[in-house]
Parts: structure tokens; C-alpha cells; sequence
């Protein structure tokens, strides 16, 4: 197989010798025993003005055939989420036409869909009525595209709101008016600062005793709720508090493989980015536990955890770059780039550092081939071979 030399963050080099692909069988069927779904990422066009600043001009057939991707592994696709880059390059504009589309694929294909609402599309952040006219703009959008609702946590909301009362009165009034169970999303501050202090606190367990009690007053109107807080032992124990029936949706990144595996019935769902990376194993984990074989599937979790851990390393909020970057080593997108310039938010020695977990990870389509685009990205980037 192909050999390159690696740039490290210390400036030195360690020779990579890609190993050969590993097959990842599609499902014959739906996955059973976890619900997951991965929030997909999207494809700028190649020529498009995907510079800082600039509107989101998306490659519609590359971003979607990827989600048939997600779809024919069994996953779920979680569509305008903020590895879409939500508020950073997209705007609601753009996730609107995103979340039609992906429900009518999804539709077609018979895949899962869940999309967000949020509030983005607000110039001013100015009151709490103002947040709520904002969410049911955005709910009427979703629900109408056939996908499931879920309540993305607003940065609007966090800057306007005065107290949990506010939270709870927005929360209650969507979910009074919500036609089907939605999903809940709280968002922490590593993936994005400005969600600082939501649910009307910075203290955490305060601010999940809100949270439960917007949920427990509604409970029929609950799908689940996804968590990306990166707290395994906070998971749980939320996990344990959730009326029956309502799904815990893992959003930690860092600690997926035991808490998707769990104990049994004690276990989490899974809404991820990193899944949108590392799919064909996510799958091929899940599967093992259709066949009852939990150990296989956390060794097979387990294989991915390292490249996970790397992808959100601090500052969390640039993880897309490295998700990005795996799907053009992988021919899904046609160049690296990312709306709004977004490529940039990671270092050439991180992004090498992506390419040799993901091989050791074993989710490399095409080793050769990936090994050239490496090189090619390296030789841009003045790293000599």
C-alpha cells in the first residue's frame, strides 16, 4: 500500500503506510435495537463565492448524495444541524431549501429524518415574543417538509431571555402547539459560546432541573432529547430522570461508544456529527447489537473513538473541517472547501492527524487514492514529500 510522510504539530514527520480497506457490510434491513442518526454536513460548490461573509452556495447533488449514504448504512440523516453549518455560513435561507430537499430524498429513499428549527433567521435579538414568532416560522417549515421537528437551541433565546421562566414559557407554548413529538436540543457552550448559561443557568444541574421540568410537563409531546454536553456521568443520570418513552439522543462526541452501547435497556440513542464521519462503522456497531453482541459492537465504537476525539478537539465548533476533510479524501465532495471559508479552522498538521486515525479507524474508502488527494493537500500547503 501507498507511504507518505505526516507533518506533526511539532514540526516533525512520521511515516504512514495506509493499511487496506476494511468492508463495512450495509444492513440487510432497519436497524433495530438503536435509533442514530447522523447530522450530515453539506457540500459547497466547487466555483461558488464560499468565501467569509458570503451566502452558503451549496452543491445540491454532492450534499444529498451523501445523505444517501447515511441512509443506505441504516442511519438517520439530522438535516440543517450545526454540523450544516448553521450560523456558521448557512443561513436559514439556504437550511430551508436544505431541509425540503433531504425530506423529499428522504422520502424517496425511505430513509429517517429529523430536521432543525431555530431562530435564525432573526436580524435583531429582541424579545421573547420575537424568538417565538422566529421558532414557528422555522417549525411550520419542517413539519411541513414531512421531517421531525427539533427544537435547536437559540442563540436568540440566550441572549433575550431574563430568567428559566422565560425558557419554559417558550419551550411549553412550542411544545403545546407541536402536531407531532419533537426532539429537544440542548447545545453546550464548547460547541457554540453563545449558548452560555441556557436553560436560564450556568449552574448545570440547575439547569437541568428546567430542562425536566419543560419535558415532564409534556412528555407525550417528546420524542427525545439530544444532549452535546460532553459530560458522560451527566448523560446518565439525565438518561435515568426522562419520563418513559422519551429517548435520550447522545450528542457527545467524545464519549459515543459506551453510551450508545450501555447496559442492556440502559442506553442512549444517537444524534452525532462524528456519525456523519465514521457512518459505515457506526452502522456495522449497531448491527452487532441486532445480533445481540455487545461486546462486538463497542470494540468496533471503540476503533472510532480516537479520530472522534480528534475531530472535536478544542475549539469544538470547528469539527466540521474535519469532517469535511474525510469526505474529500473519501471522493464524496469534489474539493475541500466549506461554506464560508470554513476549511481554514483547522491546521494542516491536525488535518494529517485526521487522515492517519481515520485509516487506522479503517475508514478510508480508497487508501491510494485518499493518499494521493493527501499529497496533493500537503504539496498546496508547502509540505514537500
Amino acid at each position: 500500500m501507498s507511504a507518505l510522510l505526516l507533518p506533526r504539530s511539532d514540526g516533525t514527520f512520521v511515516e504512514h503506510a495506509v493499511s487496506a480497506p476494511r468492508d463495512w457490510p450495509k444492513p440487510e434491513g432497519p436497524l433495530r435495537s438503536r435509533v442514530a442518526y447522523a447530522a450530515a454536513h453539506v457540500v459547497p460548490r466547487v466555483l461558488g463565492e464560499n468565501v467569509p461573509g458570503a451566502a452558503a452556495d451549496i452543491d445540491w447533488d454532492a450534499t444529498l448524495a451523501y445523505r444517501h449514504r447515511l441512509w443506505e448504512y441504516g442511519l438517520g440523516v439530522a438535516e440543517a444541524m450545526d454540523t450544516a453549518q448553521r450560523g456558521m455560513g448557512v443561513g436559514w435561507e439556504a437550511a430551508a431549501e436544505l431541509i425540503r430537499r433531504s425530506a423529499a430524498e428522504a422520502r424517496a429513499a425511505g430513509g429517517r429524518i429529523a430536521a432543525g428549527a431555530g431562530t435564525d433567521q432573526l436580524a435583531e435579538w429582541t424579545d421573547v415574543e420575537a424568538v417565538l414568532a422566529a421558532y414557528r416560522e422555522q417549525f411550520e417549515v419542517v413539519a411541513g417538509s414531512g421531517a421531525r421537528v427539533i427544537v435547536m437551541a437559540s442563540r436568540a433565546l440566550a441572549h433575550v431571555a431574563r430568567s428559566a421562566e422565560d425558557y419554559a414559557r417558550v419551550y411549553g407554548t412550542l411544545l403545546d402547539e407541536a402536531d407531532e413529538p419533537v426532539i429537544l436540543h440542548w447545545l453546550g457552550p464548547m460547541f457554540d459560546p453563545a449558548l452560555a448559561g441556557y436553560w436560564g443557568s450556568a449552574d448545570i444541574p440547575t439547569a437541568t432541573g428546567t430542562f425536566l421540568d419543560i419535558i415532564r410537563a409534556r412528555p407525550d409531546k417528546v420524542d427525545g432529547v439530544k444532549v452535546s454536553l460532553l459530560d458522560a456521568e451527566h448523560e446518565v443520570a439525565l438518561r435515568r430522570e426522562l419520563p418513559e418513552g422519551v429517548r435520550l439522543y447522545t450528542g457527545d462526541d467524545f464519549n459515543y461508544p459506551e453510551l450508545v452501547v450501555g447496559q442492556g435497556a440502559d442506553h442512549s440513542d444517537a444524534l452525532l456529527g462524528i456519525f456523519a464521519a465514521i457512518y459505515p462503522a457506526a452502522s456495522a456497531a449497531i448491527q452487532a447489537l441486532d445480533r445481540d453482541d455487545p461486546a462486538a459492537a463497542l470494540s468496533i465504537m471503540d476503533s472510532t473513538k480516537e479520530l472522534g476525539r480528534h475531530i472535536f478537539q478544542s475549539p469544538t465548533y470547528y469539527y466540521k473541517t474535519g469532517i469535511a476533510f474525510l469526505s474529500w479524501l473519501n471522493g464524496q465532495q469534489p474539493g475541500f472547501a466549506m461554506a464560508g471559508g470554513l476549511h481554514s479552522g483547522r491546521s494542516v498538521p491536525h488535518l494529517a492527524e485526521v487522515f492517519r486515525l481515520a485509516d487506522r479507524a479503517g475508514l478510508l474508502v480508497d487508501p491510494d487514492a485518499a493518499v494521493e488527494r493527501m499529497r496533493g493537500f500537503l504539496a498546496v500547503n508547502g509540505v514537500a514529500q
